[in-house]
């Protein structure tokens, strides 16, 4: 389950994301040598035994049950339709970490096929899987040259960086984003770019020193020890090495007896009393998968959690928030909300003065910016003292899909600027917000963010989003929420889980009816704005699923 691609200006928003080893193919110039030590490779395939296929996979116990993948794919990247759920309880922090398999065992023992086995028969959204083989300390100049001559130990505890590994892992637990490197096994050596990994329900955690470290350990839920015969182990080093990180036989061969073999007696094969559960036979032993799969499920089932009942009944009759600001009701801005609240009024005009009001509420929410004096000189030349935006960049946020009709209006009044996409849809059978994509800019931790909206009812899709942007590292108080149209509940909801989150609407209506439609309210503002058809039951599913 592959997360979708990283471009260089966006950090990715996997659903359902692998960090695997990056391993680079040989370059295009290959010599005889080289050649003959791939074909020695494809030799050694029949040397192994048959890997266990066809298995059924295992049914689905959540509440998300499709027969088909849940994935839409396009041709620069998968979208997975299968939304996480609430990761956090109605005071928007989280209740329960992810939870964190550690897979141990020697090198070539089938971790990595037993994780993706256990990842496809879990068959849940927004499972993680992190190889320790991408924490590799950076080499010096000296180990770079014992590298090269296969005389470095790299099946030793001191070549992992159990720092970073411990620190990632706290991270992912949290739900928070983590930055991965890229390590290139063909080079010895991390590359320049790092890949974004965020959002997990299960982290699984496969290396083979696993086990190596006790603060490590505390971190692991589950602990399996993947046993395979050594035998195997070597036969599957050799051909991995020769064909994928451009070795040769000599040099494999040489490395294992040197450090691989002596590294699993020492430091490997005694941590596998530290196991939960072992494996014997690696991936060939269904059995066990099964058992670990459903206990896995069983812990899963447990951190469900039901946010928008929560908010429900939750906050009622207090005073509104200091937080809020509602732009000033004059004449034009209430004839403006008579226009588009009306349901006899064309699409034509429906769209024409809900951009009016848009303009009028970023332009509003601009005020709340941190300016500084500042001082600048007149054509006339003389010195004018006025203010200038004193934070680093102001980067926009749609909910889709209703918010991205507030890009325009931001784009007209803040040159250059940025744009990042938040897609929110509730489960028709949980009625829970679930997230199922998000592309947000690089380095939004330093901006101040506008969150936009068009209509919030119950304040859990907003909540959802808002929770994303904290994940990211982006301050509580550097977020304001945008919105045409809130209900009350929907203010208190986010006000009492983030009272230092600014929200700025032009308008709020007192009252959610039991479909989470805003009363008087202005309908489905996606579908009387985009001209699509209603939801045949009447309900206003985008005003829940997206905007609620």
């Amino acid at each position: 389950m592959a997360a979708p691609p990283v471009s260089a200006e966006t950090s990715p928003s996997p659903l359902q994301s692998t960090v695997a080893p990056d391993v680079p193919g040989r370059p295009a110039e290959q010599s005889e040598t080289a050649c003959e030590d791939r074909s020695n490779a494809g030799s050694l395939d029949r040397l192994l035994p048959p890997v266990g296929t066809g298995r059924s996979p295992r049914k689905r116990t959540t509440s998300q049950c499709k027969s088909e993948p849940p994935l839409l794919r396009t041709s620069k990247r998968t979208i997975y339709t299968a939304g996480r759920p609430p990761w956090y309880n109605e005071h928007g922090t989280q209740s329960k970490e992810a939870f964190a398999i550690g897979l141990g065992g020697g090198s070539a023992s089938g971790k990595t096929t037993v994780a993706r086995m256990i990842i496809e028969a879990l068959d849940v959204p927004w499972v993680v899987l992190l190889s320790m083989d991408s924490f590799y300390k950076v080499l010096t100049q000296q180990q770079q040259e014992q590298a090269a001559c296969n005389n470095f130990n790299f099946d030793h505890p001191d070549a992992f960086d159990f720092d970073l590994i411990i620190s990632t892992l706290k991270k992912l637990k949290q739900g928070r984003s983590v930055q991965i490197p890229i390590y290139d096994f063909t080079t010895h050596s991390r590359k320049k770019d790092w890949k974004t990994l965020y959002g997990a329900n299960v982290i699984i955690f496969e290396g083979i020193m696993a086990f190596a470290d006790k603060t490590l350990l505390e971190l692991l839920d589950m602990k399996i020890f993947v046993d395979t015969d050594s035998d195997i182990r070597l036969v599957r080093r050799l051909r991995r090495d020769i064909s994928e990180r451009g070795r040769d036989i000599e040099g494999v061969i040489k490395q294992y007896n040197k450090f691989v073999k002596p590294a699993f007696d020492q430091y490997i094969q005694p941590t596998m009393r530290l196991a939960d559960i072992v494996v014997p036979r690696g991936s060939g032993n269904t059995v066990a998968i099964d058992l670990i799969v459903q206990h896995v499920h069983s812990q899963l089932e447990e951190r469900e959690l039901s946010v928008r009942a929560a908010l429900a009944s939750a906050h009622q009759c207090h005073p509104l928030p200091q937080t809020l600001s509602v732009l000033k009701s004059t004449p034009q801005v209430r004839g403006m909300h008579t226009i588009i609240r009306d349901k006899e009024t064309s699409r034509d005009e429906f769209i024409f003065y809900s951009k009016r009001l848009m303009r009028l509420l970023i332009e509003h929410a601009l005020s709340f910016l941190p300016f500084q004096d500042c001082t600048v000189q007149t054509p006339q030349g003389q010195d004018y003292v006025g203010k200038c935006y004193a934070g680093k960049q102001i980067t926009g946020v749609s909910i889709l899909r209703a918010g991205e009709t507030m890009e325009p209006a931001l784009r007209a009044v803040c040159k250059d600027v940025r744009i990042g996409t938040i897609l929110i849809q509730t489960n028709q059978l949980t009625g829970e917000p679930e997230l199922h994509y998000l592309r947000l800019p690089k380095d939004i931790s330093d901006d101040h963010v506008i969150l936009m909206d068009c209509t919030v009812s119950t304040g859990a899709a907003a909540m959802m989003a808002v929770r994303v942007l904290l994940d990211h590292d982006v301050p509580e108080d550097k977020i304001f929420l945008l919105s045409l149209l809130m209900a009350e509940m929907g203010v208190h909801s986010v006000a009492y889980a983030f009272p230092r989150v600014r929200i700025i609407t032009t308008a709020v209506d007192k009252h959610v009816n039991d479909l989470f439609r805003i009363i008087p309210g202005i309908g489905n503002f996606g579908d009387r704005y985009f001209g699509t058809d209603a939801v045949p039951d009447g309900s206003d599913e985008e005003e829940i699923a997206s905007t609620g």
